[in-house]
């Protein structure tokens, strides 16, 4: 297949050039890096201790590799149908349409409910700062202010992003250099490789079933793919990007974890009770050096969180619906685009309501961080299996690709351990993933019944690879 420039590509695919083209593959880069925020365990590290039995950076490894194998079949479907849609489009053009109808369903479950859990913890960790401001008005605020910024332009998210990733990665340094100080000078449990393997505690059912948790921090590598029409470079910079940032947070993911795990207080106490109060890290950093340290990591996570995670994850939701509304499978008024600003501007706006009122909600309920996550993950899991099957039905049935090991191997490696994580997930989690499931089933049977079979626009031939040779890149 040619490496055809990404803004050449979409009008042989029936759609017109809405959106506006001026991401570099910097631009993306940073986006995945923000959208997975790069200290993600900071707010999860207590729940992901506990499940996996003290072996964190074992679980981060391990999460890593898994998703890497959905990162390089993201880059193959991300080459075939360089498009806004994510694993929406990919099923619906690389298996069928009303496949592709209930991925995107599926994905609705992390991309809709994704941003409404990040400003609802973000307004809890700022509520633990800031007493005299409640939760509700701290979600307000976050979510005011980055509907402005999404409303703004693609560019100005972009620009916001690279400022927040270096913020991030200011405070990771911080803490992982206080930290080495740290154990160096005798605090915390020394140096071992316990949070990497516990011969004790050891399982693999374990550790996939701490990845469920975990899973969590690695979400956003695949909204990449939403911006497809909005990337400048070729249809490869998307795949290449996302692989990059799936990389360099897994391994800062491992670093960190492993680090405070050995600085943590009461290991033995957290495993067996759990860190109810989701301050697991910050105490790890206040061991280190004091409540400066757990100070700072507690903001850097509620900014992270509220801000640059959520300016992200409203940009990739907006767009996914406004892929489609687009293809008449949602409401067209979500296709809009602001005749200015050149964005999903009504698609925008609904993520933002959703958001609002999801977080305000669930802060009324005692479980309501817990249920979103198990939601979120589920969702995003089910899909990722999904798009396995996509490039193997789309490369190597189809176009009779020779390539085994991208449209076979690995995407049957990734499924396998993927479909492996779901199965140890959390139970209530799956009951409620299937519920939402059925509910699509019986939305989907109502578009067949009333004759608006999901329909996709016409495929251009000549962007595929020959049958006679394997895919390149």
């Amino acid at each position: 297949m040619t490496d055809e420039p990404a803004s050449g590509a979409l009008q042989g695919y029936g759609y017109r050039q809405e959106l506006r083209r001026s991401l570099t593959f910097r631009d993306l880069l940073v986006y995945g890096l923000v959208f997975m925020v790069p200290i993600a365990p900071f707010g999860i590290f207590g729940s992901v201790y506990q499940s996996s039995g003290g072996m964190v950076a074992l679980t981060y490894a391990v999460g890593t590799v898994a998703m890497m194998f959905t990162a390089l079949s993201y880059a193959q479907m991300a080459r075939a149908f360089p498009m806004s849609g994510s694993v929406y489009a990919y099923a619906g053009r690389g298996i069928a349409a009303p496949v592709g109808f209930l991925a995107g369903w599926m994905i609705l479950l992390d991309y809709v409910l994704v941003p409404g859990l990040l400003y609802l913890i973000a307004g809890i960790a700022m509520n633990a700062l800031v007493p005299a401001v409640p939760v509700w008005l701290w979600l307000a605020g976050f979510v005011v202010l980055n509907t402005a910024v999404n409303y703004s332009g693609i560019r100005m998210t972009a620009r916001v992003n690279k400022v927040m990733l270096l913020a991030e990665l200011a405070v990771l340094a911080v803490f992982l250099v206080v930290g080495v100080i740290a154990l160096a000078r005798g605090k915390g449990r020394g140096f071992d490789f316990t949070p990497v393997y516990d011969g004790a505690t050891f399982s693999w059912s374990l550790v996939f079933g701490a990845v469920s948790v975990a899973v969590l921090s690695f979400l956003g590598f695949d909204g990449i793919s939403t911006l497809a029409e909005e990337n400048r470079d070729s249809a490869r910079a998307i795949g290449r990007s996302m692989v990059a940032a799936l990389l360099l947070a897994g391994a800062l993911f491992v670093v960190q974890t492993w680090l405070a795990s050995l600085l943590v207080p009461d290991p033995d106490r957290l495993v067996r009770e759990g860190d109810p109060g989701g301050t697991a890290f910050y105490d790890a950093a206040r061991a280190a050096s004091g409540e400066w340290l757990a100070t700072l990591t507690a903001a850097a996570t509620a900014v992270a969180w509220g801000f640059a995670n959520s300016l992200v994850a409203q940009a990739a939701t907006s767009r996914l619906l406004y892929a489609m509304a687009r293809d008449r499978q949602l409401p067209s008024f979500l296709a809009r685009v602001h005749p200015r600003h050149r964005v999903p501007v009504n698609a925008t706006l609904l993520t933002a309501a959703v958001s609002l009122g999801l977080g305000l909600y669930m802060n009324s309920r005692s479980d309501g961080v817990t249920l979103l996550s198990s939601l979120v993950n589920f969702g995003a899991l089910t899909t990722f299996l999904v798009l396995h099957v996509s490039v193997v039905v789309h490369y190597l049935i189809r176009r009779r690709s020779r390539d085994y090991w991208r449209h076979l191997i690995a995407p049957a490696i990734g499924f396998a351990i993927l479909a492996y994580v779901v199965v140890n997930a959390d139970i209530a989690a799956q009951r409620l993933g299937f519920v939402w499931l059925g509910v699509g089933l019986v939305v989907l049977a109502g578009l067949l019944l009333t004759g608006r079979r999901p329909h996709l626009a016409a495929v251009e031939a000549t962007d595929e690879p020959s049958p006679a040779r394997p895919a390149d890149g």
